[in-house]
């Protein structure tokens, strides 16, 4: 049988040199990948509160940004308000972009209509007899500022949250310091990189040398389970007399949390709350931005290796998280933007032949197409809701715990005894909320570890 070409199709994959059988690209999945407005997946993250910009960026300029394939202009009035406008006067379709910045709103430059945040149209100078500004309203969506972040809802009106408040960005402990990357790719291969453990072993240190830590080059056990957030997973592996258990977990539909980035397992940790609280936002289908905090604590990092000067606008302080290196530099050392960009535009799911450890690539994917389906389909996707008051308790830790090897004693069932044990402590509802919470957690798993 032969192929659209006229060439003979392959007999079988283990065929050597057989690339040329295997030359025509399938198309990527496009329903997963997309993110557009009036797509399932774009409508899908528009019922959420997206991060798409630092607050740093709104200076004494609008500023025009892609987002979920959509183009708004952000900017701050002179009373310290921020709007986010669809950039086209509603006058005569000039940018927004080249406005002039007002004590209240945003002045088009064309002929000086004046819209305020929320879209009202407050002045049309060019005919101020006109009554017309009192029958229209610019396009405009709702603007939150958390931390030096701005966040935008693009959702329906009537579905709007509240914003969220998590755990990490509550806690007085914690130094939040905000960044965001463009990533040339499209928004799903950067973010399931968090669900995909073994990437550590080989890309961060068996591969070119160990990137973080020499711990992260043995192999660890794994497991993947569903959370009320989204999923986790859990990683117990032995260092020296320590146990390490690390978890790192996803809020649907686009938040990581990651672990303390240069953890070696060497120093005992209880519940120690990782590195980043992070949003992965598409820009459009084949880029996107990583936009969030960089958590910085003395209990998470001891010894100081995170630097808060390298992180802000496009920067980060820890290696292969930009294109910025010299190109054969990053060809010897890879990082996780080498990876994950030069899996394609946007990857090709059919090319892939997936194994046991990427049963988190698989559950992360499921659980982004039923979100999508529930939209679709008109139904509330599976999410946690902020609320007033209402602290979101993450499971991101490095729990490291002195457990030494027992003579007779499998230590396997050792690793996964304290593996289990910590993910059900720290994913225990009963434990409260907010510093109240961390405490409980803190003790339980002391107590774990002297059974």
């Amino acid at each position: 049988m032969n192929d659209a070409s006229g060439a003979p199709r392959p007999r079988s994959l283990k065929q050597p040199y057989g690339q040329y059988y295997r030359r025509r690209t399938p198309a990527p999945d496009r329903t997963l990948a997309e993110a557009g407005p009036g797509t399932a997946g774009g409508e899908y993250l528009r019922r959420f509160w997206q991060p798409i910009a630092l607050s740093a960026e709104l200076k004494d300029l609008p500023v025009k940004v892609t987002a979920m394939g959509e183009e708004v202009v952000l900017f701050r009035d002179r009373s310290g308000r921020v709007g986010c406008l669809e950039p086209h006067c509603s006058h005569r379709g000039t940018s927004l972009e080249f406005g002039a910045i007002e004590e209240r709103g945003l002045r088009c430059c064309y002929h000086g209509w004046l819209f305020d945040v929320d879209g009202t149209v407050l002045e049309t100078p060019n005919d101020p007899a006109s009554t017309l500004k009192d029958r229209i309203c610019h396009g405009a969506y709702p603007v939150h500022e958390e931390k030096g972040l701005v966040f935008v809802y693009m959702g329906p009106p009537d579905a709007k949250p509240e914003f969220p408040t998590y755990d990490v960005a509550a806690d007085p402990a914690q130094d939040l310091v905000p960044y965001a990357i463009t990533t040339p790719c499209n928004w799903i291969q950067v973010f399931e990189n968090i669900m995909d453990p073994v990437h550590g072993v080989f890309l961060h240190t068996r591969i070119a040398g160990a990137q973080f830590s020499e711990s992260f080059g043995d192999l660890p056990l794994l497991e993947f389970r569903e959370s009320d957030l989204g999923m986790y997973y859990i990683t117990p592996r032995r260092v020296g007399d320590k146990v390490w258990v690390r978890m790192n977990d996803v809020v649907m539909p686009n938040i990581l949390r990651a672990g303390f980035v240069w953890e070696d397992g060497y120093r005992e940790k209880h519940f120690t709350r990782g590195s980043l609280l992070r949003w992965c936002v598409p820009i459009d289908d084949e880029s996107c931005l990583a936009i969030g905090w960089r958590l910085f604590n003395p209990e998470t990092d001891p010894t100081g290796k995170g630097d808060k000067r390298a992180v802000g606008k496009e920067s980060v302080d820890f290696i292969g998280q930009t294109g910025e290196r010299p190109y054969a530099e990053r060809q010897r050392i890879p990082g996780d933007y080498d990876a994950q960009v030069s899996q394609r535009p946007i990857a090709i799911h059919a090319l892939e032949h997936l194994q046991g450890s990427d049963k988190g690539i698989a559950m992360m994917r499921r659980l982004i197409r039923e979100g999508q389906e529930a939209v679709v389909a008109g139904r509330e996707p599976k999410a946690v809701r902020g609320s007033v008051g209402r602290i979101i308790s993450t499971y991101c830790t490095d729990t490291v715990v002195r457990v030494p090897k027992r003579d007779g004693v499998d230590d396997e069932q050792t690793l996964w005894r304290i593996g289990h044990g910590v993910a059900d402590i720290v994913t225990d509802p009963a434990n409260g909320q907010g510093v109240a919470r961390h405490a409980r957690v803190v003790a339980r798993v002391k107590a774990l570890a002297e059974e």
